[in-house]
């Protein structure tokens, strides 16, 4: 019998410790930790995804580029939805009943493929104007389960500069997977700068809760705001980008094909990055752009193609500059070393034909009047240089000084799509020719034609490397961030491998191509008290008129810009390529263009190589 009531005892303590643990826990739940009711009253609440501002983008002058403005997206809850008048709806959107039938078959395949939960909010309309927003707002009432949602998407201040900034989208089930922080529906940079500093840009998101009454209309702060987080908006971005030359670039490029990159030499800023045809970048924001990207993808134009990073093209002509300090390098040629030249270099096997100009010529001289027979000549001594023992090392120390000068690969700017272009080694002639070739083989290698291939913004960045005598920064168009700093690496100089020394020959070459007498190659290109130095080139081209090419920097004392622009088909380089790049060095450099230049102005401006070729 005692037994039985020490048991007794024992189990009433263990009952009644178990109702105090659990009249404890209650008290936790309701009184102490709010949040466990915060989650029972669900149902009278709603979350409001706060989407921040990006961040602003101006440039190197303060110029502001892209902005932001206000779209609302409607959203629903179907669980809370009753029936409608569907006619109403659409009417008080803004939209066609057939549009509005459609956004409600989407919602329900939606629910179906549980893509979509009916206690969730799910996007039913995207972007809606924010003056149709204000209209509809006034109507939200009659329509329960629905609100709307604000959003931010892109303004772009001037149609320029596309190829640049690049656009917004919305993110993919692909990049979803891969970031953690974006949910569905969220908007990403997609291309150029508003890809690559995508995380400097965005912001962090923020979320409000409200209470909402049984019609879906919200009656105020949840708990008076406790559980809210302020969206913090993006950092704002200035580039290096001169937008007044953007302009000016894109104008002169009007119907033609091709690019302009202008670089600052002392520390790879972009001044101007103009890629033609190119496109209106508010075509790509909002509701429009769904319609307007295929018709830019189908075009047949390219314009969504950013042909200054991604176009592989033969250099032409201006690569005879970096072949002069090759040679130089190579101890093959002195300033002093002349060669001859008939019409050409010619030999029993080939001919490599040149126009008419004096001879023999020596170096500064080769570089002024173009002369090709001089760099077959160049070529061939540093290919068959004793000291290599054969022409397919003597190619691999050839192909070495150009990827020293960042042809081959890509420089690492920090716009995306960049391509690498191509320089040949012995390896990709060995498997032509079964091993069986030599210098004359690839002789025209020499004058920047065969296989080897060059982007735009490389041949920028060569011409940068020679106005700063042999180093040279990684291009890009970044210059400042907010409360930030740009990557260490664009601060780097990279050194060529060629003694400063050489360049001086080279340099007075490039400055009588555009100063020098009869036989100069570049005359257009001369300004009123500027000393620019350049070099034009005229790349073959099997499909039609050859490409006009030039590089150009200036002045030649303490360059301060220095330029690549290539036209294609715009036959020899003096025809558009030089031109151009010299209304764009005076434009920067002077503000203006000089009275006894305007009629070259005016013929870049008026120029359509588009519409006549198709006539």
């Amino acid at each position: 019998m005692g037994n039985f009531n020490n048991r007794t005892i024992v189990i009433g303590l263990i009952m009644v410790l178990l109702g105090i643990i659990y009249v404890l826990r209650l008290f936790m739940l309701q009184v102490y930790d709010p949040s466990y009711k915060f989650s029972a009253e669900s149902n009278a609440r709603r979350k409001i995804t706060e989407f921040p501002s990006r961040g602003l983008i101006y440039d190197r002058n303060q110029e502001l580029m892209v902005s932001n403005q206000a779209v609302y997206d409607i959203m629903v809850v179907p669980r809370e939805t009753e029936p409608l008048d569907t006619f109403e709806l659409a009417t008080s959107m803004g939209i066609e009943l057939n549009e509005a039938r459609d956004l409600f078959d989407r919602i329900r395949q939606n629910l179906r493929t549980r893509k979509i939960s009916s206690f969730q909010p799910s996007v039913f309309y995207k972007q809606m104007t924010a003056e149709q927003y204000g209209y509809f707002q006034e109507k939200l009432f009659k329509f329960k389960g629905f609100f709307g949602q604000r959003r931010i998407v892109r303004k772009y201040e001037y149609p320029t500069a596309a190829n640049i900034l690049g656009y917004v989208g919305e993110i993919s089930e692909k990049q979803l997977k891969e970031r953690t922080y974006y949910s569905q529906g969220d908007y990403v940079g997609i291309s150029g700068i508003e890809k690559t500093y995508e995380k400097s840009l965005r912001g962090r998101k923020g979320a409000r809760f409200v209470l909402v009454d049984v019609h879906g209309r919200q009656k105020g702060a949840f708990r008076d705001g406790r559980y809210d987080s302020a969206a913090v908006s993006g950092k704002d971005l200035t580039l290096t980008l001169d937008h007044q030359l953007q302009q000016y670039g894109e104008k002169l490029m009007q119907n033609k094909v091709g690019s302009i990159v202008a670089i600052e030499p002392s520390t790879g800023e972009i001044l101007t990055m103009v890629s033609s045809p190119s496109y209106d970048p508010s075509l790509l924001v909002g509701r429009k752009r769904n319609e307007n990207f295929p018709k830019l993808a189908n075009d047949t134009l390219y314009p969504l193609f950013n042909r200054p990073l991604q176009s592989g093209y033969p250099p032409g002509s201006t690569f005879k500059t970096l072949m002069a300090l090759i040679g130089l390098q190579e101890g093959v040629v002195n300033p002093e070393t002349s060669f001859g030249c008939q019409m050409g270099y010619h030999t029993r096997a080939l001919s490599v034909g040149c126009h008419s100009h004096p001879s023999p010529l020596k170096l500064p001289a080769s570089i002024q009047m173009s002369c090709n027979a001089y760099y077959c000549h160049t070529f061939r001594r540093v290919l068959d240089n004793p000291v290599y023992g054969s022409p397919k090392t003597g190619l691999d120390v050839w192909k070495d000084y150009l990827v020293n000068f960042g042809f081959g690969y890509k420089l690492g700017t920090d716009l995306s799509n960049e391509g690498r272009g191509f320089v040949p080694n012995s390896n990709y002639y060995d498997k032509i020719y079964n091993g069986s070739w030599g210098s004359l083989t690839v002789i025209s290698l020499a004058i920047g034609q065969g296989e080897l291939l060059t982007t735009p913004i490389q041949m920028a960045n060569m011409a940068a490397a020679i106005a700063n005598k042999g180093h040279w920064y990684i291009p890009h168009v970044a210059k400042k961030i907010e409360n930030d700093t740009i990557p260490s690496k664009y601060k780097q100089a990279n050194y060529v491998g060629i003694d400063s020394v050489f360049f001086k020959p080279v340099i007075e070459g490039m400055e009588q191509a555009v100063w020098g007498g009869a036989g100069s190659t570049a005359r257009i290109a001369q300004i009123p008290g500027i000393t620019i130095c350049g070099k034009t080139g005229t790349a073959e081209n099997p499909h039609g008129d050859d490409h006009s090419i030039f590089i150009a920097f200036a002045p030649k004392e303490n360059p301060q810009i220095a330029v690549a622009t290539y036209v294609e088909n715009g036959t020899y380089g003096s025809t558009y390529g030089a031109p151009i790049s010299s209304l764009i060095i005076e434009k920067y450099l002077n503000g203006e263009i000089h009275r006894t230049r305007k009629w070259i102005e005016q013929r870049m401006l008026d120029a359509d190589l588009i519409h006549e070729s198709n006539d």
